[in-house]
């Protein structure tokens, strides 16, 4: 999955630190990013290779994140194109490598968009300002405090016997299949979020549900779990067209093949089909 950067090692540990010269810029425009891709292979730029004002980029900055020993930051002004950047949309990240620096690129995109949502106290209108000690945003007027939201969020594989629950969205960009999947409301637990959306989407009763494992997804900010289970009773689809263009069951060796390893939805198909 794109967590997955094993050997680099991932560090979200807030730091109020200056950039160095030689730090990664990460600079956002709406959905587009700046950086260099050529064949796939994208590298975001340094400090020292963007035009402008140095000294002004270098003490704004907000802090991200560090990747081993190399650290991450957010530019708070509109990306443009420069030298050999070029500002590409964020799903270049779907299937761009090496691995850990697509992981980098959609985590800090993330952290921009909550930045750049959090500009002023919802509670009383005043700009809110950074703390320097931890990953939030306070207002020092009424002392209202904002820290990043994350979305908890369920994936199911729907199970019948040897054959396995598929779906496409319905008027969405991505048009592959998919496992179902929903966000989890207020005042119910994850497994319940499970039945709720298996119910609503397809109509569909589950039973012995088990935990597969969970995966952050910062494209939607959400937070996924994992679920298999087994249906339970009648087998017949019906469908929520707001929702889904198709749901159909899939037998092990008739499943599409998938183009990607970045998702929690691919390793679990394919977990599937393997076992």
């Amino acid at each position: 999955m794109i967590q997955d950067i094993a050997p680099h090692k991932f560090s979200n540990a807030y730091s109020n630190r200056r950039p160095e010269a030689t730090d990664f810029a990460l600079c956002f425009n709406d959905r587009t990013v700046l950086l260099h891709e050529q064949n796939g292979a994208i590298r975001f730029p340094r400090f020292n290779e963007l035009t402008g004002d140095t000294n002004t980029l270098l003490q704004t900055a907000t802090y991200l994140f560090a990747i081993d020993d190399n650290r991450f930051y957010w530019i708070n002004q509109p990306a443009k194109e420069q030298g050999d950047f070029r500002l590409e949309n964020i799903s270049v990240f779907r299937k761009a490598f090496p691995r850990h620096s697509a992981f980098a690129g959609i985590t800090a995109y993330s952290l921009y968009k909550w930045y750049d949502n959090h500009r002023f106290c919802s509670h009383c209108g005043e700009k809110l300002v950074p703390h320097d000690k931890e990953r939030m945003m306070y207002c020092e007027k009424c002392g209202n405090s904002e820290y990043p939201k994350i979305m908890p969020a369920v994936i199911v594989a729907v199970t019948n016997g040897d054959k396995i629950l598929l779906s496409k969205y319905a008027n969405r960009e991505y048009t592959r299949y998919a496992l179902l999947a929903g966000f989890t409301e207020i005042g119910e637990s994850v497994e319940e979020t499970v039945r709720r959306e298996v119910m609503e989407e397809v109509g569909l009763h589950v039973k012995n549900l088990k935990y597969y494992k969970s995966q952050p997804w910062a494209f939607s900010d959400t937070l996924l779990m994992g679920f298999f289970a087994e249906v339970e009773g009648n087998d017949r689809i019906t469908l929520d067209r707001e929702e889904l263009a198709v749901a159909k069951w899939f037998p092990r060796q008739d499943i599409p093949a998938s183009e990607s390893d970045i998702s929690l939805t691919s390793e679990m198909i394919e977990y599937f089909r393997k076992n």
